[in-house]
C-alpha cells in the first residue's frame, strides 16, 4: 500500500442531513487518522448536482462542528473540480481505456445482475457504436481481477468483467461518475487511508482499477459496518433516517463508539463532548471494529 504519513478523509454527499450512519463513518475515519498521528480531511462530494439538496452542506458542516469534529486544511468541493475530471477522462480516452456508449437504462433492463445488484453492462458498444446511434455516456473497459486486503473486512477479490462489467465514467446527463471523481480527488488530496462504510466496499475494485489506469497511488482501505434500521435498510434520506442533530452529542458519540466495538465505559454517558473525544482518541482500536457488513443502529430516543 503506502508508507507515506497517514492522510484520511471524510467525504459526505449533501443529499440530506447527517444521520447516525454518517456519524459512524465520520467518527471511525477521524479516530483512525488521529490515532495514527495523521491528518483528517473533509471533502463535500457534490459532483452529482441533481441529487444535491439545498442547505444540506451547511447542515452537515454545522453538525460536524457541533459534534466536535475538526478537519485539517481547506474543504474540497467536487463541484469545483470539473476540469480535473475532464483531464482524467481525456487520459483514459488517449489510452483507449474507455469507450462511448449509446445504451439507455431501459435497454439494459434485461441484462444480468452485477455483484452489487445493478445491471451488468452487456458490452453492446464496446467495439463501436451501433449504426445510427450517438454516444450518451463513456464507459471504462472492465478488465482483469482486482484483489486487495481490507483492514476490517479481510481479503477481497473481484473479477471486473464477470462481477461488474464495463462501468460508467461520464454519465449521459454530463455528470462525472462517483468512481472517477473519488479516485481523482483522493489522489489530489494525498489520501493514504480510506475508512468508510461497507456499503462502498463493492466500489473499491473499480476505484483501484481506475487508480491503476491513471497511474495514481492506491490508498489502504478499511470498511466499517453500515448502520441499518430494524428492517435491515441502510440509514438514508430514502429510509427516513433521523438527522443526528436530533440527539445530544455525547449520547450519539458514545453510541457510535459502541457501534464500532470500542466498548465505551458507562461513565462516558455523563461526560462532556470533549471528554468523550479524549477517551475515544486514547482508546481507539481498529482491530475491535466488528467485521459484520451491517448492524442495526441503536435507538437514541
Amino acid at each position: 500500500m503506502t508508507s507515506s504519513p497517514y492522510v484520511g478523509r471524510f467525504a459526505p454527499s449533501p443529499t440530506g442531513p447527517l444521520h447516525f450512519g454518517s456519524l459512524v463513518a465520520a467518527l471511525g475515519s477521524a479516530l483512525d487518522a488521529r490515532a495514527n498521528g495523521g491528518k483528517w480531511l473533509l471533502r463535500i462530494e457534490d459532483v452529482d448536482a441533481p441529487r444535491t439538496v439545498a442547505g444540506a452542506t451547511e447542515a452537515i458542516l454545522g453538525a460536524l462542528e457541533r459534534f466536535g469534529f475538526a478537519w485539517d486544511g481547506e474543504i474540497m468541493w467536487q463541484s469545483r473540480r470539473t476540469a480535473a475530471y475532464e483531464e482524467a477522462l481525456a487520459r483514459l480516452k488517449a489510452d483507449g481505456a474507455v469507450f462511448p456508449c449509446a445504451c439507455s437504462r431501459r435497454e439494459m433492463a434485461d441484462s444480468a445482475l452485477a455483484r452489487d445488484g445493478s445491471r451488468r453492462y452487456p458490452g453492446t458498444c464496446r467495439n463501436g457504436l451501433p449504426p445510427g446511434r450517438t454516444a450518451r455516456a463513456w464507459r471504462v473497459k472492465a478488465e482483469g481481477v482486482i484483489a486487495f486486503e481490507d483492514a476490517i473486512q479481510g481479503p477481497q477479490r473481484e473479477d471486473l468483467a464477470a462481477d461488474v462489467g464495463d462501468y460508467v465514467a461520464l454519465r449521459a446527463d454530463g455528470v462525472f461518475a462517483y468512481q472517477l471523481a473519488v479516485v481523482v480527488d483522493d489522489c489530489a488530496q494525498g489520501v493514504t487511508h480510506v475508512v468508510r462504510g461497507a456499503d462502498l466496499l463493492g466500489s473499491t475494485a473499480r476505484q483501484i482499477h481506475l487508480q491503476e489506469l491513471l497511474a495514481m497511488p492506491r490508498p489502504a482501505y478499511a470498511h466499517l459496518p453500515v448502520a441499518t434500521n430494524a428492517a435491515g435498510e441502510k440509514l438514508s434520506k430514502q429510509t427516513l433516517a433521523r438527522a443526528v442533530d436530533d440527539f445530544p452529542p455525547t449520547r450519539a458519540l458514545v453510541a457510535a463508539l459502541d457501534f464500532l466495538g470500542q466498548n465505551p465505559p458507562a461513565e462516558l454517558h455523563d461526560a462532556t463532548r470533549d471528554e468523550v473525544w479524549t477517551w475515544a482518541l486514547a482508546h481507539w482500536r481498529r482491530d475491535d471494529v466488528p467485521r459484520r457488513l451491517q448492524i442495526v443502529a441503536p435507538a437514541l430516543d
